[in-house]
């Protein structure tokens, strides 16, 4: 069993930016600027886009937080969001989810110019990424692609099962899985509730990607050996024994499945460093007019 290290691969990808902003710099270039709306003291939220900021000074990149508290008006923020499409020096920006109630998440991505989407949530990115033309890939998905590359694992003609069909996670993933590339060429099954047999069809699965949010979901028995396994999963539990009181956990009980695999991902440490680093290049592809010129 080897360990996926997606914190070690994350500062990797990072210092490997930061290379290519310097010289960008050096030669007259604009250093990319990343902008970041925050609605709202979600922790979850608050922690993620601190870690973008961070991130985004290794990489080089300007950012700029916006802040609203949970009252802002659904019009305020798409006003925003118009101002920031127009403002030329930012390069790409990101609306953090989830949002206040009284506000239409769907109506803010489809608000936000494409060409500036560095999430990868907008419907003219989720086009072109499902029939492969180039596109901002939303950051998940993209990191574990990523992550599937630097350990030269073989997706093609597998059999990939994603458990989870969420617009962010894993309908993306499996369209991805299906592609013409590597990584990529493998034969995909989606599962969620309503799949009938599901630990059957996960058993079946040389590679395994969960992204249900349901902490533990996949044990052993679910897992054949050799499997490649990608825990998408962080939902905090509680715990006494750190100082936050709560814990991040996946949605595979590490301890039970680790030894079946062949490579497994550990939950924190593993997918979501990546994630915060896909945005990253997402950014430096924005900033490099590279996608859209």
């Amino acid at each position: 069993m080897e360990l996926i290290d997606g914190k070690a691969i994350a500062e990797a990808v990072k210092q490997e930016i930061a290379a290519e902003v310097a010289g960008i710099v050096a030669r007259g270039g604009k250093r990319p600027h990343l902008a970041a709306i925050l609605v709202g003291h979600d922790g979850g939220s608050e922690t993620y886009v601190a870690a973008k900021v961070k991130a985004c000074e290794v990489c080089g990149f300007k950012s700029t937080l916006i802040r609203y508290e949970n009252d802002v008006t659904e019009e305020e923020l798409l006003d925003r969001v118009r101002q920031l499409n127009e403002d030329e020096d930012i390069d790409g920006f990101i609306v953090q989810l989830p949002l206040p109630r009284h506000i239409s998440e769907q109506k803010v991505i489809e608000t936000i110019d494409h060409r500036k989407d560095v999430d990868g949530f907008h419907p003219i990115n989720v086009g072109r990424m499902s029939i492969g033309l180039p596109c901002y890939v939303s950051a998940t998905p993209n990191g574990i692609l990523e992550l599937i590359k630097r350990y030269h694992i073989e997706t093609t003609g597998k059999k990939c099962v994603v458990l989870g069909r969420s617009n962010i996670v894993g309908k993306p993933m499996a369209m991805l899985m299906m592609q013409k590339a590597y990584p990529g060429d493998a034969t995909v099954t989606v599962c969620h509730s309503r799949s009938r047999d599901l630990a059957k069809e996960c058993r079946e699965a040389d590679i395994l990607i969960a992204a249900l949010g349901q902490p533990h979901f996949v044990k052993a028995d679910m897992v054949k050996e050799g499997a490649v396994v990608i825990d998408v999963g962080t939902t905090r539990v509680p715990s006494d024994k750190t100082k936050s009181g709560f814990k991040l956990t996946g949605d595979v009980l590490f301890e039970e499945v680790a030894p079946k695999c062949s490579y497994i991902t550990p939950v924190p440490g593993g997918v979501g460093p990546m994630t915060i680093v896909s945005l990253m290049k997402n950014t430096l592809l924005a900033g490099k007019k590279e996608i859209y010129p």
